[in-house]
């Protein structure tokens, strides 16, 4: 079984900066991808920024240039560091794992954790 767990969240303020880590109970190199959504109450679950197994980095448009995905693989962890933070990006962050079994893609979830971007 896969278990993923999420730690960083806060409250900061506008302009802050927060460093999300996403800690897998197994080797990350199982996966093809990892990872970071948030969901914000009303809202659906969107990406944020994700990492294949090779490296290449992926980002929502809201987020270039302020967040950064990274990796750690003596870890197991992924990390995702947050400048610039603004309100909007408030909400509640889930970091994912994709598997590739067969073909056939299975995601992965944490438990979530919140961050809150406030004055």
């Amino acid at each position: 079984q896969v278990q993923l767990v999420e730690s960083g969240g806060g409250l900061v303020q506008p302009g802050g900066s927060l460093r999300l880590s996403c800690a897998a109970s197994g080797s990350i190199f199982s996966f093809n991808a990892m990872g970071w959504y948030r969901q914000a109450p009303g809202n659906q679950r969107d990406l944020v920024a994700a990492i294949t197994r090779g490296g290449r980095t992926n980002y929502a448009d809201s987020v270039k240039g302020r967040f950064t995905i990274s990796r750690d693989d003596a870890k197991n962890t992924v990390y995702l560091q947050m400048n610039s933070l603004k309100p909007e990006d408030t909400a509640v962050y889930y970091c994912n794992a994709q598997q590739l079994v067969l073909a056939v893609p299975y995601d992965y979830w944490g438990q979530g954790t919140q961050v809150t971007v406030s004055s």
